[in-house]
């Protein structure tokens, strides 16, 4: 490197630097306007469905004494040690990445299973099975339903989050190149870096309708639904997100829950 070619590579830097400032400072801008106007929405339309799981439905099927599996939890698992400590849990970790299953924190998982969730068959042992945001990763969610009752005693529950196939977003997600999406995601959204966003996502099967049917094919009774109807992804720019109301309630109307951002379920696991 030439004593001309430092300077100008440090200028470049810092041009990028306050180039992505400026648009992530646009991006609070609009997100701060899109919140304001979200404010006039009924609650129903405004509760994060990923939130709602983690915080609301989930912690009361965490009983104590346990055997819980996470499915797809990978780096990112469901259950804090925390909460693995005070309940005396024991926390079974599949993933399909022996790398990801490695990432999480030590301790977490009593043991790991490294498979295709699609093809996976449990020992029927399980308490619990939590499957959060990972349905719409599977390339067959019929196989991967299989696999979550396979891993559940007579009694035992499921607790599954996804978005949905009819989403907006979803649908975009399905159109756009892989890598495209990656760049465009970490740019605009950082904090989505350090989760599972930005894994490639099929949403096969990954409808409401579609899951309680397969439920009730592979034993499993629905004890509760739940439709969410927010998404953070159209809320960095006002246009985008006036649209987006519009659309989704044009599309409410027209196919109902099917057409939600994003879903929950409970599912027991029927005696034999």
């Amino acid at each position: 490197m030439n004593r001309a070619s430092a300077p100008q590579s440090e200028a470049a830097k810092i041009s990028g630097n306050g180039g992505r400032s400026l648009l992530l400072a646009f991006v609070r801008w609009n997100t701060n306007w899109t919140e304001a106007l979200d404010q006039w929405l009924p609650l129903q339309l405004r509760l994060d469905g990923h939130q709602e799981f983690k915080k609301k439905l989930l912690p009361p099927l965490l009983l104590p004494g346990s055997k819980v599996y996470d499915l797809g939890g990978g780096s990112q698992p469901s259950v804090s040690l925390k909460t693995k400590s005070d309940l005396a849990l024991t926390v079974v970790g599949l993933d399909i990445s022996e790398d990801e299953l490695k990432a999480a924190p030590v301790g977490i998982y009593d043991q790991t299973v490294v498979a295709d969730l699609c093809t996976y068959s449990g020992a029927g042992d399980g308490d619990l099975v939590v499957c959060q945001a990972t349905l719409e990763h599977v390339r067959d969610t019929a196989g991967a339903m299989r696999a979550i009752a396979s891993c559940l005693k007579p009694g035992g529950r499921a607790a599954i989050f996804a978005p949905c196939r009819n989403a907006a977003f979803a649908r975009l997600n399905l159109l756009l190149p892989q890598e495209l999406k990656r760049r465009l995601l970490y740019a605009l959204f950082p904090h989505k870096a350090e989760g599972h966003d930005g894994f490639p996502a099929l949403y096969d099967n990954c409808t409401p309708r579609d899951i309680e049917q397969l439920s009730l094919r592979n034993g499993l009774a629905v004890e509760q639904a739940f439709t969410y109807w927010r998404t953070s992804y159209f809320m960095i720019l006002v246009p985008a997100y006036l649209l987006w109301r519009i659309w989704q309630r044009l599309a409410f109307y027209a196919v109902g829950r099917q057409a939600a951002e994003s879903f929950c379920f409970v599912l027991r696991k029927r005696d034999s």
